[in-house]
C-alpha cells in the first residue's frame, strides 16, 4: 500500500484566468484526479490546495464547485504564510503584487513556485533569487511552453541533430484581442496599462527567453520595436480607457553560436497560420515549423527547387511539401507536467533547472527589449549570476 505524502500549496491568484484554468483545474486538481504523483518508491505526493485571495465569496464558490473543504480558503496571506502546514507558496497574481508576496513567502520558509514575470524589474527578480538561495528554499518559475507537444517535438529534432547547423528561428505569436466596446476583450484590461504592469513585452519576452535559451542557445543581444496599435480600449465595466502599454513587439535576438531569431508578438493581429504561435527553424540539413501541438519538417533531401516568376501563378502547394512529425507518445497538459516535476523536486529532490534565476533572465530580456525600443538600438544581454 502506497504511503501518501500530503503537500499543502497556497495558491494565490486562482480567481484569474490562468491561475484558475491552468494551475488549479488542469494542474493541481487534475493531479488529484489521477491519484496524486507516484514517486515509484511506494510514496504518492498528494497536493492539497489552499485558495488565497481577497474576494472570499469567489474563493468559497470555487472551493465548493471543486469539492474542497472550508479550510481550503484564506484571505489573510500573512496568516497563511505563518501556517507551518503550508509547504509551497504559488503566485499567479498581477505582476505588481508578486515580488512582495514572494519575498514574504521566502522569509516564512516556504518553497516557491510562481508565474512570470517574477518581478517588475531585473533588480527585484535577482533579489528574489538571492533571497531564495540564502533561505535554502526550493524555487521554480512556470515555463510552460517548453512542455507543449509542438515544442517537445521540436526539441526532439534539435537533440537528434536533424537541422545540422541551425541558421535562424522565426516566430509568430498573437491574435486579435477585442477592444471591449462591441465584443468583450479576451484579456484583462490591466494588460494594456503600463502603470499596472501591462504590455506584451513584459508578458511575452520572458517566454521567448526560455524557449530560445533551452532549445537553441543563450540570447546575447536584443533589438526591438514596440507599438501601441490600439490606443483606446474598454474595461470590464464597459468604460473606455487609454491603452498605455505596448500591444505589439517586433524583436530580433542574436543567440550564442550565431543563430538569429526573429519573433513578432501581437495582440493586434488576425491569425493566418495553423496555430496561435508558430516557430520556423531553418538549418543546413533541414527545416521545421512547430506550433502548440503540431510540428512539420522538410529535410534537405526532400527540399523542392522553387523558381521565382511573378508572371505566372504558383504551380506548387508549398504546405503539402512538409511531413508531419508523429506524436510517438502521449503529451500531458504543459502546466500540469511542470507542476508534477516541481512537486517531485520538492519532495524527492529530483533535478530541476527552472528556478528564480531562470525567471530573472526573462525579466532581464523584457527590460532590455523595452530599453531597445525606447533607444532605437541593439543592446547586449549580459549573462546573469547570483
Amino acid at each position: 500500500m502506497a504511503t501518501r505524502r500530503t503537500v499543502r500549496i497556497a495558491l494565490n491568484g486562482v480567481t484569474g484566468r490562468m491561475g484558475y484554468r491552468q494551475h488549479l483545474v488542469r494542474s493541481i486538481l487534475a493531479l488529484r484526479e489521477q491519484g496524486g504523483v507516484d514517486l515509484g518508491d511506494g510514496t504518492v505526493i498528494w497536493p492539497e490546495p489552499v485558495l488565497v485571495g481577497r474576494r472570499e465569496h469567489v474563493l468559497r464558490d470555487l472551493a465548493a464547485r471543486h469539492g474542497l473543504g472550508d479550510d481550503a480558503v484564506a484571505t489573510d496571506l500573512d496568516a497563511v504564510l505563518a501556517d507551518d502546514s503550508i509547504d509551497i507558496y504559488f503566485d499567479a497574481q498581477i505582476t505588481l503584487a508578486r515580488e512582495e508576496a514572494i519575498a514574504k513567502a521566502i522569509a516564512a520558509g516556504k518553497h516557491i513556485y510562481t508565474e512570470k514575470p517574477t518581478a517588475t524589474g531585473l533588480d527585484g527578480a535577482l533579489r528574489l533569487a538571492r533571497l531564495a538561495r540564502d533561505a535554502g528554499v526550493k524555487n521554480g518559475v512556470v515555463q510552460d511552453k517548453l512542455f507543449l507537444p509542438g515544442l517537445l517535438k521540436l526539441k526532439r529534432l534539435v537533440d537528434g541533430g536533424f537541422f545540422g547547423r541551425i541558421l535562424s528561428v522565426r516566430g509568430e505569436f498573437g491574435y486579435w484581442v477585442f477592444e471591449g466596446d462591441w465584443q468583450p476583450a479576451q484579456r484583462p484590461s490591466w494588460n494594456y496599462r503600463a502603470q499596472d504592469g501591462g504590455g506584451i513585452v513584459v508578458d511575452m519576452f520572458p517566454h521567448w527567453e526560455y524557449v530560445l535559451h533551452e532549445l537553441f542557445g543563450r540570447v546575447e543581444t536584443v533589438q526591438a520595436v514596440t507599438r501601441t496599435h490600439i490606443p483606446q480600449r474598454w474595461d470590464e465595466r464597459g468604460k473606455p480607457y487609454e491603452a498605455t502599454a505596448d500591444d505589439a513587439a517586433y524583436g530580433i535576438f542574436e543567440l550564442a553560436g550565431g543563430i538569429v531569431a526573429q519573433i513578432n508578438s501581437s495582440w493586434s493581429v488576425r491569425v493566418n497560420r495553423d496555430e496561435l504561435v508558430e516557430f520556423q527553424v531553418d538549418g543546413t540539413e533541414g527545416s521545421a515549423v512547430a506550433g502548440l501541438r503540431n510540428c512539420r519538417v522538410q529535410h534537405r533531401s526532400a527540399t523542392p527547387k522553387p523558381v521565382w516568376n511573378p508572371d505566372l501563378p504558383a504551380t506548387e502547394e508549398f504546405r503539402d511539401q512538409w511531413a508531419e512529425v508523429p506524436d510517438n507518445g502521449e503529451f500531458d497538459n504543459g502546466f500540469k507536467a511542470q507542476w508534477e516535476l516541481f512537486l517531485r523536486h520538492v519532495v524527492a529532490d529530483e533535478p530541476w533547472s527552472w528556478d528564480l534565476l531562470a525567471g530573472a533572465r526573462g525579466v532581464q530580456l523584457a527590460e532590455l527589449g523595452l530599453a531597445s525600443a525606447a533607444e532605437g538600438r541593439r543592446l547586449p544581454v549580459s549573462e546573469l549570476s547570483l
